[in-house]
């Protein structure tokens, strides 16, 4: 009996494969502005296979999103760091990040409108399944990977780690297409319960098939570790937190990929 084999499969076990891993930026651009992705590729995989939008912190692109691009390469996908703010705003106080997070998300269809951007560069590359893109972001990107789904863009999936889970017009829900996985920090002082509270009522508002992982004893930026150790500054890496939740999103992956 002859055995169908699928062109893709996402690594489940670990393989040393850094060295075929292709990662580049890549200018692209919103009118007049020029935007700076980040992408990560194995270049021994030659079939077609899943997008993965990652959309930065409120600093901007840096190491922590490009590391993620690197792991998600390794597991088989196109990683595509979305470059929200622009080429070379990349803020390093954090003022600076305050001030650059606050104009985009009081302005949602700017925000919108990079994410999108970057929905359509990934789809681009000549590797990528463009019937199977997702997002996720981290923090402000977490946020701005749910903007991205009430746009109403065809992502099959959108993840949000530590994110803002806010919107200004919650009716936009109605434009989700894909599945939605929320991976919260329990003690996370930035994004309330209150917040988790109305951001369900949207969901369910409008029958959105989603999740929410919660993680005791996790503070907001749980997944970076250059957060440093120290719960009571209200940020701080959590391993645990951090292994659960990817390993929830590999999951959640397999699961809208397959």
């Amino acid at each position: 009996m002859k055995l169908k084999i699928p062109k893709f499969i996402p690594f489940l076990f670990s393989v040393n494969i850094e060295e075929q891993i292709v990662c580049k930026n890549i200018i692209y651009k919103d009118g007049e502005t020029d935007l700076e992705g980040y992408i990560c590729f194995d270049q021994a995989i030659k079939n077609k296979r899943p997008g993965i939008i990652v959309i930065h912190e409120w600093n901007g692109i840096g190491e922590h999103v490009k590391m993620r691009c690197q792991k998600l390469a390794q597991l088989g996908y196109i990683a595509f760091a979305a470059d929200i703010y622009g080429k070379g705003v990349r803020p390093n106080t954090f003022e600076e990040a305050s001030k650059q997070a606050s104009s985009f998300r009081s302005d949602r269809q700017l925000m919108r409108k990079r994410a999108n951007l970057a929905f359509e560069e990934i789809k681009k590359n000549e590797f990528c399944d463009n019937k199977n893109i997702a997002a996720m972001g981290y923090c402000f990107g977490g946020g701005a990977a749910l903007e991205l789904a009430r746009s109403g863009a065809d992502v099959k999936g959108t993840i949000s780690f530590h994110g803002n889970l806010d919107t200004p017009n919650p009716d936009d829900a109605k434009n989700i297409k894909g599945k939605i996985l929320i991976c919260h920090g329990a003690d996370d002082r930035s994004v309330t319960f209150d917040s988790i509270t109305k951001f369900i009522d949207e969901m369910k508002g409008y029958k959105i098939n989603y999740e929410i992982d919660i993680y005791g004893g996790a503070v907001h930026a749980f997944t970076n570790p250059n957060s440093g150790s120290d719960p009571s500054r209200g940020v701080a890496y959590n391993k645990q937190a951090d292994d659960r939740s990817w390993q929830k999103m590999k999951d959640f992956f397999i699961e809208i990929f397959r």
